[in-house]
Order: C-alpha cells, then sequence, then structure tokens
C-alpha cells in the first residue's frame, strides 16, 4: 500500500458503554424492572426501611463505580447497574410517597419535568440523545441519570393508576403494555424518530415490569395471585442471571463500530 494512503487512513474502534437493542435487551429490561420493584418491597418489609434504602443506595455508587471503570460495555456489569437502579428507583418513589406523604399524582408529575428537564440539559451539552453515542464519560452520567429517573418515574406512574385510579396492578399491567406497544408500531410503521421511541418503550418498560411483579406477588386481598415478594424476586433474580449468561457468553448484544476517516 502507498505509504502515504496508509499514514492518511485511520481505523477507530468505538466501543459503546450500553448494549445493542435487540429482543434480549427488552426481555431483560423488562425483567429487571419487576424484580426490582417486588424485591425492594420486600427489602422495607425485612429490615428498616432506612437501612434498607441506605445499603441499597451504597450497593448502587458501587456497580455506578465499576460501569464507570470498564472501557466498554460489559454485560454482568451493565445489567448489575441497571438492577440496582431498579431497587433504588422503586424506593426512591416510594420514599417521596410514603414517608413524605407526596400523592403519585404530584411524584410522577415531577419526575416527568425532572426526566424532561434533564433530556434538555442532555442534549444542549451534546446534541444527541442516542445511546449509540454512549462512549464518552459525560454522556455516560447524563444516560445513568436518566435511567434512574425513568426508573422512579415508572414507579410512581404505575403505582398512580394501580393505586390512586384503582386500576389494580393487572389492569394497570395490561394498560403500560398497550403504551409500550405504541412505540414498537409507531417505529416499524409510521416512521416515528428513533430516539423518542427508544426512550418512550424505556419508560414503559418500568411500570409494565412493575405491575405485574406486583400483581403475581400480593396477596390476593390486594388482587394479586400471593407467590410472595421472597420466592417472586429469587425466580425473576435466577432468570435475569441466565439471561445475562447467555448474553455474556454469545455476545449477541455487542456490535463493535469501526469508524474509519481519512485526515487531509
Amino acid at each position: 500500500m502507498n505509504k502515504s494512503v496508509s499514514n492518511n487512513i485511520h481505523q477507530v474502534e468505538i466501543f459503546t458503554k450500553v448494549p445493542e437493542i435487540t429482543a434480549y435487551f427488552w426481555i431483560t429490561k423488562v425483567l429487571t424492572t419487576g424484580m426490582g420493584e417486588v424485591f425492594s418491597d420486600y427489602l422495607v418489609k425485612s429490615i428498616d426501611p432506612m437501612i434498607a434504602v441506605g445499603l441499597t443506595g451504597i450497593a448502587l455508587v458501587a456497580s455506578l463505580i465499576l460501569q464507570f471503570s470498564v472501557k466498554k460495555y460489559v454485560a454482568w456489569i451493565y445489567w448489575l447497574v441497571v438492577v440496582m437502579v431498579s431497587i433504588f428507583g422503586t424506593m426512591a418513589a416510594d420514599v417521596v410517597h410514603v414517608v413524605i406523604g407526596i400523592p403519585y399524582v404530584v411524584s410522577t408529575i415531577f419526575f416527568i419535568v425532572a426526566m424532561v428537564a434533564l433530556f434538555s440539559i442532555w442534549y444542549a451539552k451534546e446534541r444527541t440523545l442516542s445511546i449509540h453515542s454512549i462512549y464518552t464519560r459525560r454522556r455516560e452520567v447524563f444516560y445513568w441519570a436518566t435511567i434512574l429517573i425513568t426508573f422512579a418515574l415508572g414507579t410512581a406512574a404505575g403505582d398512580m393508576t394501580a393505586s390512586t385510579m384503582h386500576l389494580g396492578y393487572f389492569s394497570s399491567g395490561v394498560l403500560f403494555t398497550v403504551f409500550l406497544i405504541i412505540p414498537a408500531v409507531g417505529y416499524w410503521l409510521f416512521g416515528f424518530n428513533e430516539i423518542f421511541a427508544f426512550w418512550f418503550a424505556y419508560i414503559m418498560t418500568r411500570p409494565v415490569g412493575a405491575s405485574f411483579s406486583d400483581w403475581i406477588s400480593v396477596s390476593p386481598s390486594r388482587g394479586g395471585l400471593g407467590w410472595g415478594e421472597d420466592i417472586v424476586s429469587l425466580a425473576m433474580t435466577i432468570i435475569i442471571i441466565v439471561l445475562v449468561g447467555f448474553l455474556s457468553i454469545t455476545r449477541k448484544d455487542i456490535k463493535n463500530e469501526i469508524a474509519s476517516s481519512v485526515i487531509n
């Protein structure tokens, strides 16, 4: 190869810090939301709620430190953070309602405003909200802050429909499942913006997973099947571990993008 040409062509391998959006991603995401919901409830009932929040917060910080320390996406580390965000986000939304006494309607509106504000700041700084561009430290900070708010928002919204609006857990799950399908249909059939469709669906996965997991775990007197939070938490944890192990081995959720640039 001509030396001048070879010197002018550089291949840069870009490693994103998040997985590719596949069916495996959505399945694992819904499972983590359900697991986080019921395990959070199990913890605050088993030990002192303040201790539970403190321990969960420490575990979340530790998992985030681990996530930020790696150079590229690692399945088990990424999903560990998602699980911890799910548990802590659930507790945060519950504390706002149970401890402070703020109605679910108010907390839902608050988290919507917070999410819009964060999206606005993120876009103003980076000019993109695409998850395919999460390969800088600042973008990763924006990403995980957004994830935390979406979990809190989804928890508050799910509890609002189930309790305040008296739909119950199962009906709430069905309602949010319909909302979850809307961006998918809109993207594939009507050309919805990809970034909008992703984040809309991502937010909806939280109340979908949480509502159905609550329905399975709570007692029949509360409109559930009565399987128990401990059993449901354990079952979902096992399924998540199997799925993440499968992804770690097969690497079906990884796509390395090779960017070639010519330097004039």
